[in-house]
């Protein structure tokens, strides 16, 4: 397996926990970037992270998203 395949499966994330992630500091529905590895919340406006398919649910590890993320959501 080549090094971008490791990279691109560290960011997958189970389905089915999707399916029941909330947004910790608003309790919204979360869209998942696949190309980012990322979890989106447009009502906080923040990113969590994915690092090796687990999902970073605190707001002091998310980042801010810009305006432009938010309205493609």
């Amino acid at each position: 397996m080549s090094d971008v395949e490791k990279t691109d499966k560290s960011n997958e994330i189970d389905p089915r926990l999707l399916e029941i992630l909330v947004c910790p500091q608003t309790r919204g529905v979360l869209v998942y970037d696949r190309d980012k590895g990322e979890l989106l919340s447009k009502k906080a406006m923040l990113a969590y992270p994915i690092r090796d398919g687990v999902p970073i649910m605190l707001v002091d590890e998310a980042r801010t998203l810009s305006d432009d993320e938010a309205t493609k959501l």
